[in-house]
C-alpha cells in the first residue's frame, strides 16, 4: 500500500519541478515508509511512496513499460486480490512479466484493455497511468471508495494526491475555505459530500470513477453502480452464495509477502473474518493468526448497556481466541493516549473527524504495526446487510434527511446568529440528501417500504460507509498499516443489493442472512451475539481531560474557534460535559464527550493548518 501523488500540465513544462513534486510526495511519508521515488517527463510528473506489501524488488514504482514503441508509466495505491487471474489472462494474450508484482499485472491490464481494465479488476485502489500513446494520464478509483484519491485543478493542469496534504504541499495552494466548505465542515462532518474536497478547488474523484486528463480537458466517467433487479435464489442459495462469496473474498486478501492478522472485536463481522483466516492459515500450514481486540483503560467498571451498544466484546473475544486459538494482543489504550491523539488524528485526516474513535484508531494501528503490516478489519456489513438501527426503525427511515444525522438544528445553534442564518445548514444537508436520492438505481414495480429501504441501502454505501472507510484509511495508513475490508468486496456488494429485506432479517435477526450463511463457520453463541459497534469510553477520566481541554481554549480566548462558534454556547457544552447538546452529533454514539473532542479536533484543524476563509 502507498502514498501517490502527482502534476498533469500539457501547458507547462514540468521536468524541473522536481522539488515540488518530492515536497508533495514527502507528505506521505507515513503511507509508505519504505522507498520514495519520483518520476517526471515534460507534462507529467509522479511522487510515489511505498509500503511494500508484495514483491519488494519487484514491484517499484512509479513503474515504467515499453510496448510497441510506447512508453506506459503506473502511479498506483492499492491492492489487487485477483493478480494471478489477470496475469494467467494476459500471459495468454502474449504479454510477459519481469516481476510477481500486481503492480506490473495493472499496468499491463491497462495497457491491454485500457480503459476497460476497470472492469476487470478486483481490489482497493488508486492509480494514475500516463499513456503516451494516447497522449493523456488515466486516473481511476476503487468501486467502494477504499483507496482515497484528491485532484486540484490549478491553472491550466491538474494536481492529484492520496491525501489532500499533498496538493496543499504544492507552493502555489492555500487552504482556503468558502462558505460550501464551511457547510460540509459544520453541517456534514465527518461526513462529506461525495466528490467534496472541502478546500476551495479540491474534488475528490468519486469512487466508482474515472478521470482522463489530455490536451483538450477533463473526462470524468462514473464506471460501476449497484444494478437492481428480482432476487431469485432461494433462502438457502442465497446463504450458500453469501458463504461462497464471503469465504473467496477473504481468502484472496490473506495474500501478502509480510505478515497478516485480523482486527477481532467479537462481533459477527470480525469474527467471520478471523474464523475464515484461522481456518486458511492452518490449511496453508501459515502458523497461528495473530490478532488484535482494542479497548480503554477501566472501561469495564464504568460500561453502561444501551440500545446501540448492548453489550461489552472482552467475553465475546475470548471465546473467539479459543475457538480458533489465535495468537490474541489485547491493546488497551490510556485515557491520556486518547486524548493526545485527538490533535495526531486531524494531522491524518487534514480534517477534524470523528474525535476519539479516530484517535483511538490511530493509537490502534500503531500497535499492531509493531508486529504486522497488513490487516483484515469488519467495516461495511451493516451498510450492506442492514445493521444499523435506521433500517429498522420506520420512524429514522421516513425523516427527510440522512438518519444518522439528527443534529442538524443543534449543530446550527452552536454556531455565531449571522454564520447561521447565512450557511443555512438545514436546506443544505436535505439538498444534498436530496441529490443522492436521484441517483438510485430503483427496482421496477418497487415501493412503500422496501423502495425506501433500498433507497437508505444506497445512501449508507454513498455516504456513512464512504466515511468509515475514509476514517478506517487515514488512520491505518498514518501508523503505515495496510487495512482491507472483505465486506467491500464488490462482487458481495452486488449479490447482496438485491437480496430481500424480509430474507437479509432471516428469523427476525438483523443480518440474519449473514449469521445464516456463517453456520459452521462461527460457534453459535458468537454467531448469534446481538450487534455492537466499534467502542467508546465510558470512563469520566476522558470527559474531564476534553471538558478541560475546550474550557482552556475557552479562556484564553483566541482561538479561531470563535470566528464561527458563539462563546457562550462553547461555554455551555463546557460547564454540562456536552450534555447541553442533546442528540447525537453524528451517528449514534458521538455524544457528549465525543462532540467537545470534535470540537477541539476543529480548533487543532483551523490553527494547524492556517485555514483562510474566502
Amino acid at each position: 500500500m502507498c502514498g501517490i501523488t502527482g502534476w498533469v500540465d500539457f501547458h507547462r513544462p514540468l521536468r524541473k519541478e522536481q522539488k515540488t513534486i518530492e515536497a508533495m510526495a514527502n507528505t506521505l511519508n507515513l503511507r509508505g515508509p519504505d522507498t520514495s521515488n519520483a518520476w517526471l517527463e515534460d507534462k507529467v510528473a509522479f511522487g510515489h511512496k511505498r509500503l511494500v506489501v508484495v514483491d519488494p524488488k519487484g514491484g517499484a514504482q512509479p513503474m515504467v513499460r515499453r510496448h510497441q514503441g510506447k512508453t506506459y508509466t503506473i502511479c498506483y495505491n492499492g491492492e489487487l486480490y485477483n493478480t494471478e487471474d489477470l496475469r494467467q489472462e494476459l500471459l495468454q494474450a502474449g504479454y510477459s512479466f519481469e516481476s510477481h508484482s500486481d503492480t506490473e499485472v495493472l499496468l499491463t491490464a491497462y495497457i491491454h484493455w485500457r480503459e476497460a481494465c476497470v472492469e476487470k479488476l478486483n481490489g482497493i485502489f488508486a492509480f494514475a497511468i500516463w499513456d503516451e500513446e494516447k497522449d493523456h494520464v488515466f486516473l481511476v478509483r476503487d468501486r467502494l471508495g477504499v483507496k482515497p484519491l484528491f485532484f486540484y485543478k490549478h491553472n491550466e493542469g491538474i494536481l492529484f494526491g492520496s491525501e489532500m496534504k499533498a496538493i496543499l504541499a504544492h507552493p502555489e495552494v492555500d487552504a482556503v475555505i468558502g462558505d460550501d466548505g464551511l457547510r460540509e465542515v459544520f453541517g456534514l462532518s465527518p461526513s462529506r459530500t461525495p466528490g467534496h474536497g472541502i478546500y476551495e478547488g479540491m474534488e475528490e474523484l468519486r469512487p466508482a470513477h474515472w478521470m482522463r486528463i489530455s490536451n483538450s480537458g477533463v473526462e470524468i466517467r462514473r464506471y460501476w453502480q449497484v444494478e437492481s433487479k428480482k432476487h431469485t435464489d432461494t433462502l438457502e442459495e442465497t446463504a450458500e452464495n453469501v458463504r461462497s462469496l464471503f469465504v473467496d473474498t477473504v481468502q484472496r486478501q490473506l495474500v501478502a509477502d509480510v505478515p497478516v492478522c485480523t482486527f477481532l472485536s467479537g462481533g459477527v463481522d470480525s469474527s467471520a473474518i478471523t474464523a475464515v483466516a484461522s481456518n486458511y492459515f492452518k490449511e496453508q500450514g501459515r502458523g497461528q493468526l495473530k490478532t488484535y481486540s482494542i479497548d480503554y483503560e477501566d472501561n469495564a467498571k464504568y460500561f453502561k448497556a444501551s440500545k446501540f451498544q448492548p453489550n461489552s466484546d472482552a467475553p465475546w473475544i475470548e471465546k473467539m481466541r479459543d475457538a480458533f486459538q489465535t495468537e490474541h494482543h489485547p491493546c488497551v489504550i490510556t485515557h491520556e493516549d486518547l486524548y493526545d491523539y485527538l490533535s495526531e488524528a486531524v494531522l491524518a485526516r487534514d480534517l477534524p473527524g470523528m474525535a476519539d474513535i479516530d484517535s483511538s484508531l490511530l493509537w490502534f494501528c500503531q500497535q499492531i504495526k509493531n508486529d504486522v503490516t497488513v490487516g483484515l478489519s469488519g467495516e461495511c456489513a451493516d451498510e450492506i446487510f442492514g445493521g444499523y438501527p435506521w433500517f429498522h426503525d420506520e420512524k429514522m427511515m421516513n425523516q427527510p434527511t440522512f438518519p444518522w444525522m439528527s443534529s442538524v438544528e443543534e449543530r446550527q445553534s452552536l454556531l455565531h446568529p449571522n454564520l447561521n442564518k447565512r450557511l443555512q445548514l438545514t436546506d443544505y444537508v436535505q439538498n444534498k440528501y436530496q441529490e443522492t436520492l436521484k441517483e438510485v438505481p430503483h427496482l421496477d414495480g418497487e415501493t412503500g417500504l422496501d423502495k425506501k429501504r433500498r433507497e437508505l441501502f444506497y445512501v449508507n454505501m454513498i455516504w456513512f460507509m464512504t466515511t468509515l472507510l475514509d476514517r478506517k484509511d487515514r488512520m491505518s495508513m498514518a501508523a503505515s498499516l495496510e487495512v482491507r475490508v472483505p465486506f467491500a468486496d464488490h462482487r458481495l456488494v452486488e449479490y447482496v443489493w438485491n437480496i430481500p429485506w424480509e430474507m437479509k432479517m432471516h428469523e427476525g435477526r438483523e443480518k440474519g442472512i449473514l449469521r445464516k450463511a456463517l453456520e459452521g463457520i462461527l460457534p453459535d453463541e458468537v454467531l448469534y451475539r446481538k450487534k455492537s459497534p466499534y467502542p467508546k469510553t465510558h470512563n469520566p477520566v476522558y470527559t474531564r481531560l476534553v471538558t478541560e481541554g475546550l474550557g482552556d481554549i475557552v479562556k484564553k480566548g483566541n482561538s479561531p474557534l470563535f470566528e464561527f462558534f458563539d462563546r457562550n454556547e462553547l461555554k455551555k457544552l463546557v460547564e454540562t460535559n456536552g450534555d447541553s447538546f442533546k442528540r447525537p452529533y453524528f451517528g449514534q454514539l458521538m455524544t457528549g464527550p465525543q462532540l467537545i473532542a470534535h470540537l477541539i479536533q476543529v480548533h487543532t484543524w483551523l490553527t494547524e493548518y492556517g485555514v483562510k476563509i474566502k
